[in-house]
């Protein structure tokens, strides 16, 4: 037995919670997850359509930082790592489907050349974009709003029509109220020391490109990233972690020497009883669970505001869709006030995917945007036949799929505004100062998978070294069930 074998409650069964059980089950915990609804996951979920694997909820994960890759690895499904066999993407902007232009940081251009031949600037636009050069040097400060700083020195134009529709990707969020240390870190760092903007994407570029000789951008896994979570189940499993769903926690307190939760599902009510906490749920759960004991973080993670999305996966049969565009798919600048924010070929983009539908190609959209979440409120049929005319008009598909299927991810992504970061250094705060207690999910270090999972790993090594610096005899016995009270 390790040293610091203890019992420890991980609340909240997606990707965060599952890596932060596998983390300290691997450090010598006893686990036990807890999970409200009654599938593992989260918003990683691989299900199918027409009897074809999908994902419907994120697709892919952020390859160039190791955290969701070495997990993967560890949990055995590194062989079935699988990055994008196309990741050339468009932009339906300004009547027309224009190549995504190269050379570019989330949107902001470092190279000229792809980005004027792209037509998705108007004259006007490409005539601002040689004063970035010329422009006095100034300073960024502690943080700022990535559309702000971006159309200061290029231009409305470039935020508008080219960062947009890549934060609407990661965030589905506002580029003018998205903060750019926090979305864009190593771009708020390479623009704090240079004076032209151009000049610190192009550097950043070259790094990139350097690591692209190794490492590609993304990865999926065969037959969706939806595994991943289920495989770290099964790994924790393995470790004798108990992994509960249909289980909602409503009440969290302390008591002399550890944590007391009582849960609902369908056995009724339960205390249960152990040495640490780790909270992996949304920021209103988190609030309202810690409201009795840390009322001040509480009330930080209150101000947290997310925004809901929606993804239409639709089946084709193959024959129907042969003048279709080339490419992984195209992004939507809100701008031109389309229904749909994008879509994804998926067929195309996944060879795994390709493979496995034989004859049948899979396509999703997306529909949504923080603040703009009106064309939310169809129902699905109206939701699939919106997408059809988008799809129709934008790339020419006018086929009716086999198969449709809308899954809806309300409150589903959190917003990182300007002052976002201070904002989670507040929560940890007072956080720590509740011992055996920590934090993790897409709300404190990064919405990727990646992010998630170094959060995941961050409060599991807290959690491990509380109970390292406990005597034994001060670890709770284990469980006890109060199941009717």
């Amino acid at each position: 037995m390790n040293a610091h074998t203890g019992h420890v409650l991980v609340v909240g069964g997606g990707i965060s919670g599952l890596a932060a059980a596998f983390h300290l089950v691997t450090g010598g915990a006893r686990v036990t997850v807890l999970e409200a609804s009654d599938r593992l996951g989260g918003k990683l979920y691989a299900d199918e359509i027409a009897g074809v694997p999908v994902d419907l909820g994120a697709e892919a994960m952020l390859a160039r930082r190791p955290e969701a890759v070495r997990l993967a690895r560890d949990v055995g499904i590194g062989d079935q790592l699988e990055p994008p066999a196309t990741a050339r993407a468009a932009l339906w902007t300004r009547g027309r489907l224009r190549p995504m232009p190269r050379g570019h940081i989330m949107g902001v251009p470092g190279d000229l050349g792809p980005l004027s031949a792209s037509g998705v600037l108007s004259p006007a636009g490409l005539a601002r974009l040689p004063l970035d050069h010329v422009l006095p040097r100034t300073e960024i400060g502690e943080d700022v709003a990535i559309g702000e700083y971006v159309a200061a020195r290029l231009g409305r134009e470039v935020v508008d029509r080219l960062v947009e529709p890549l934060l609407g990707g990661v965030y589905a969020g506002n580029a003018y109220q998205i903060s750019l240390r926090a979305a864009v870190p190593q771009l708020y760092q390479a623009a704090r020391g240079r004076r032209s903007l151009i000049e610190a994407v192009r550097a950043m570029q070259r790094r990139t490109d350097a690591a692209a000789q190794d490492t590609p951008v993304f990865m999926g896994v065969r037959g969706g990233v939806g595994r991943l979570p289920l495989a770290v189940a099964d790994a924790c499993r393995e470790a004798c972690a108990d992994i509960r769903t249909g289980t909602e926690v409503r009440e969290l307190r302390r008591t002399s020497s550890g944590w007391q939760v009582v849960t609902r599902g369908t056995g009724g009510q339960t205390v249960l009883e152990a040495d640490a906490v780790v909270l992996a749920v949304p920021a209103p759960a988190a609030a309202r669970l810690l409201g009795a004991e840390s009322p001040v973080a509480a009330a930080e993670l209150g101000t947290v505001e997310y925004a809901s999305v929606a993804l239409v996966t639709m089946a084709f049969r193959r024959r129907d869709l042969l003048n279709m565009p080339d490419g992984s798919g195209f992004l939507v600048p809100p701008v031109d006030r389309q229904t749909i924010k994008a879509s994804t070929f998926s067929s195309r983009k996944w060879g795994w995917l390709d493979e496995a539908g034989g004859d049948t190609f899979v396509l999703r959209t997306s529909v949504g945007r923080y603040g703009e979440e009106t064309d939310l409120a169809w129902d699905d049929t109206d939701l699939v036949r919106l997408s059809r005319e988008d799809l129709a008009e934008a790339a020419g598909i006018t086929a009716a799929p086999v198969a449709a299927r809308v899954t809806r991810w309300d409150g589903g992504l959190p917003q990182y505004p300007v002052g976002h970061l201070d904002r989670v250094a507040r929560i940890r705060e007072q956080v720590a100062k509740l011992p055996g207690m920590s934090v993790c999910g897409a709300v404190y270090e990064g919405v990727g998978i990646p992010a998630c999972v170094a959060s995941a790993r961050r409060a599991a090594d807290e959690v491990l070294r509380t109970l390292a610096g406990r005597s034994a005899g001060t670890l709770r016995p284990g469980i006890q069930d109060g199941a009717g009270e």
